[in-house]
């Protein structure tokens, strides 16, 4: 099958799928931001939440504190995660109410 360029430097996955919001077999174009996450749940079909951990800035207390942010993503089904893994997901049209963001890339397995 073939596979399109979305014109990041990433490996395209070794599986294929018919998934039309797959941004390498399917239609959707990716833009916008690309982050690493951590896969929180894998428990929707098509669909897995990945949190996100930073330092924000506490002016009060002059100190950075740690904070998470949760991300409903789409996962296509030619990337087999699991739970703990590493991803790297873009940004990409609204695909439902949450999900704006679409699995690029699995970094590193738990």
């Amino acid at each position: 099958m073939k596979v399109n360029d979305i014109g990041y430097d990433v490996k395209p996955p070794a599986k294929a799928c018919d998934d039309a919001d797959c941004p390498f077999h399917g239609q959707l174009p990716v833009r916008g931001k690309i982050t690493e996450a951590r896969v929180d749940s894998i428990k929707m079909p098509k669909t897995i939440v990945v949190e996100k951990d930073y330092l924000k800035y506490s002016t009060k207390y002059e100190r950075y504190e740690r904070t998470r942010k949760k991300f409903s993503v789409h996962r296509p089904p030619c990337f087999d995660v699991k739970k703990g893994d590493i991803v790297r997901i873009a940004e990409c049209r609204p695909l439902s109410k949450t999900k704006h963001f679409v699995v690029i890339e699995r970094i590193k397995g738990s």
